[in-house]
Formats: structure tokens, C-alpha cells, sequence
């Protein structure tokens, strides 16, 4: 990338490992689950590094199908019996503090919007308010799930407004990449994620930040 710093991209590529190290240990080290993530992970780089998502005028979207992959793999962990036991059994503290990684992420987005590589709604300069996710998580997990000094009401809220934070952001991030379902910056489009590494974005740490809140809000409503 040479419209960024390297250490930009070396941070990022931390960022990414802590925040499969996290999910590691919340699923009580389970090998299974971060094969199956590690193996998305891989095939996400040969395909950016092949210029896979630069096919702007393909149909379907490639962009989509970096979405898709991890997508299936959460749908399974919902409606397999291997998956509810994982989700049944994951430490939700350590989880929630996965979320902590946000705050470099969004960091790393406005690294990427000086470069020109994504538009300005996708950062804390713009709409994106998701950097207060992770400067919270750290609250929630020890105050709230470690201590108990918080409901579980104010810890399920706290997961719906934080999921919607992020999809907010994913939403903005396929409307103004380049492709046919683009609808916004035009004049900066959201090209960052279609390269390496910050294509493990939308595939890998996202992902893991859904499928947090989503267990979280399954286990709380009870």
C-alpha cells in the first residue's frame, strides 16, 4: 500500500492477530473454531493479493464475498450443535474484551482516510462513532460481567447499541465501495479494504466483533 506508511499496515496485522489470540481464548482454546477462521483468513489474502476485489464492474459484487464466508461460518455457529455448545460455553468477559482492538481499527480507518483510501464516514472524523465500543468494553467486562455491578439489562443494551455502532460502519463501507451497490463517496471511495491486509477487515475482525455482540445478546436475554 503506498498511499499509507508501512507501520500502518504492521498494525493493523496486530491488531488482527489480537483479536484472534481474544477469540482463542473465550472459546477455551478451541482449535476447531480458529482453524476454520485462520483458513478464511488465508484465502481473503490470496484473493486480495491477486487483485480479486478490484473487479469493480463484476457481478455478483466480489466485496460481498468478503463478507460472505465469515457470514456462513457465524450462521453455523448458530445452528449447528457443535456451534451452540461453543456459544454456550464462551467466556464472555474475555470476549468482550476483544472489542478493545476497535479503538486501534478506527485508528488504522483514519490512517486510511488521509491516504485516501476510504471516505471520511467511515472514521471518527465522520459518522462512525464505533470507537466508543472499545473505549467501553473494558468497563463492561470488568465491572459488569466480572464484578457484577452492572445489570444484565444495562450489559444487553450496551451490546444492541455497540452491534448497531458496527453495522452502521459496514453498511457505509459496501455502499462506497467500488462496485455496482455503490451509492456514496464517489470522490473517495472505500478502496482500503480491498487490499492487504486491511481486507481482513470486513472478513475477519468485523466478524468476530458481530458474533461477539450476537452471542452476548443471546446469552443476556435469557
Amino acid at each position: 500500500m503506498e498511499l499509507v506508511p508501512f507501520y500502518v499496515s504492521l498494525i493493523f496485522i496486530v491488531l488482527t492477530i489480537v483479536s484472534l489470540y481474544q477469540f482463542y481464548q473465550a472459546t477455551h482454546k478451541n482449535k476447531g473454531a480458529l482453524t476454520l477462521i485462520l483458513a478464511i483468513a488465508l484465502l481473503q489474502a490470496v484473493l486480495s493479493q491477486q487483485d480479486f476485489y478490484l473487479a469493480s464492474e463484476a457481478i455478483p459484487p466480489r466485496i460481498l464475498f468478503l463478507i460472505l464466508p465469515s457470514l456462513i461460518l457465524i450462521l453455523i455457529g448458530f445452528f449447528t450443535e457443535k456451534g451452540k455448545r461453543l456459544i454456550a460455553h464462551l467466556d464472555l468477559e474475555k470476549y468482550t474484551y476483544l472489542h478493545t482492538v476497535r479503538i486501534g481499527v478506527e485508528v488504522v480507518l483514519f490512517w486510511l482516510y488521509l491516504g485516501t483510501l476510504v471516505p471520511e464516514s467511515m472514521t471518527f472524523a465522520g459518522r462512525n462513532f464505533d470507537v466508543l465500543s472499545g473505549i467501553t468494553a473494558p468497563l463492561i467486562a470488568y465491572f459488569g460481567i466480572r464484578k457484577g455491578k452492572l445489570s444484565k439489562s444495562f450489559q444487553l443494551w450496551w451490546n444492541v447499541v455497540c452491534l448497531l455502532l458496527v453495522l452502521q460502519v459496514v453498511v457505509t463501507g459496501i455502499l462506497s465501495a467500488p462496485s455496482v451497490l455503490q451509492q456514496v463517496a464517489f470522490d473517495q471511495p472505500n478502496v482500503g479494504v480491498l487490499y492487504f491486509p486491511f481486507c481482513w477487515l470486513p472478513s475477519i475482525v468485523v466478524p468476530l466483533v458481530i458474533f461477539g455482540h450476537l452471542v452476548s445478546i443471546k446469552r443476556l436475554s435469557r
